[in-house]
């Protein structure tokens, strides 16, 4: 079974930022060893969730490992992301959607923290 994983932003006006939810999609990938990684937008951005995995289905993905890449589990979480996934899902039959919690609550979130603090 080949598992893709998709990186899933808001998205922003600002290409730039875009381009950086595209650059961690990529050392997420390098890092893990992963073949398959695709970062995905729900606004703002291309491509969007749907794209990303038709693109990882074309690979011959038969499961697919969704990472919000939103800090808190807000309306776009509860509210978006679980609606589009259900509708994807009706789409692609046999293609096994998982969607992780947001960043909120993960251990090495005050780490991060922390370290902004100290390397100012």
């Amino acid at each position: 079974m080949k598992t893709g994983i998709i990186l899933f932003a808001h998205g922003s006006r600002v290409e730039s930022a875009n381009d950086a939810v595209r650059a961690v999609a990529a050392q997420l990938a390098h890092a893990g060893g992963f073949p398959h990684v695709e970062a995905a937008f729900l606004e703002l951005g291309r491509p969007g969730l749907e794209d990303a995995v038709t693109c990882l289905a074309s690979e011959g993905v038969s499961s697919v490992i969704v990472i919000p890449y939103f800090l808190t589990l807000g309306l776009h979480m509860e509210r978006d992301l679980p609606r589009l996934v259900d509708d994807i899902s009706l789409k692609n039959k046999g293609l096994q959607i998982t969607v992780t919690p947001p960043l909120d609550g993960h251990p090495a979130l005050v780490h991060v923290l922390l370290d902004r603090v100290r390397n100012l």
